[in-house]
């Protein structure tokens, strides 16, 4: 699975699945022994869950970053790599 940012301990990672119909494009992420799926247009968490503190922070990224999520998500669906996303700064 292609990991796509890093920042603060989160691992962000996107993949597609060859022959399984993904119907909304999301991401996961990662924070220690936490997983989480969220959907790239409104960051609703779909699955899992991550402490409140890197949700937030997941949250703010993905805001910061929704034009660039959905070029990856299209870059996957096309069969291609994703491109690395800035992390969130210091």
């Amino acid at each position: 699975m292609p990991e796509i940012s890093r920042f603060f301990g989160i691992v962000v990672r996107m993949y597609v699945e060859a022959g399984v119909p993904h119907h909304r494009p999301h991401f996961h992420a990662y924070f220690q022994e936490h997983a989480a799926v969220f959907a790239n247009d409104t960051t609703e968490c779909l699955a899992g869950a991550l402490p409140a503190a890197q949700r937030r922070l997941i949250e703010v990224w993905a805001a910061r970053h929704r034009t660039e999520l959905e070029l990856d998500w299209a870059l996957l669906q096309s069969g291609r790599p994703p491109v690395k996303i800035d992390p969130l700064p210091l």
